[in-house]
């Protein structure tokens, strides 16, 4: 069984607080072999809003990045606790994704994590490990 075929979850931003203007470190994700993206935020604890969570592409692993127009969010402080998704078509896309995430300035900080969903892969994707996970269970 595989209820979400075709798969792959990568992480993006991993679970941590964020805050004085400071950016998240987040993956640059190759998107080769997938005709689509989503890319979900989870938020969690507020104090001040997410100054800039922007969605970019390049041609070029690690260089090169431009913002995609209308692939941004402007979670405020009084978001807490929300999920948040962008979906992309690949097929109109460069192959890097890559997204800027920056806190505003607060005292505690804005907790955030993100993972990327890339699906519709050209070829079968089954095993853990090809999906990204670093366990798996199938009933």
């Amino acid at each position: 069984m595989v209820p979400i075929q075709n798969t792959k979850i990568v992480p993006l931003i991993s679970p941590v607080a964020i805050k004085d203007n400071a950016a998240w470190v987040t993956a640059e994700i190759d998107t080769l072999g997938y005709d689509y993206i989503t890319l979900v935020f989870n938020i969690g604890a507020t104090d001040i809003a997410i100054a800039d969570l922007q969605v970019t592409e390049s041609e070029t692993a690690g260089s090169g990045h431009a913002d995609i127009t209308g692939a941004t969010f402007a979670p405020s402080a009084t978001n807490d606790n929300t999920t948040w998704a962008i979906e992309l078509d690949l097929r109109k896309r460069m192959r890097y994704i890559d997204v800027d995430a920056t806190a505003g300035n607060g005292t505690a900080g804005t907790y955030m994590s993100g993972v990327a969903i890339l699906s519709r892969a050209g070829e079968g994707v089954e095993t853990a490990a090809e999906r990204g996970l670093a366990g798996l269970v199938q009933l």
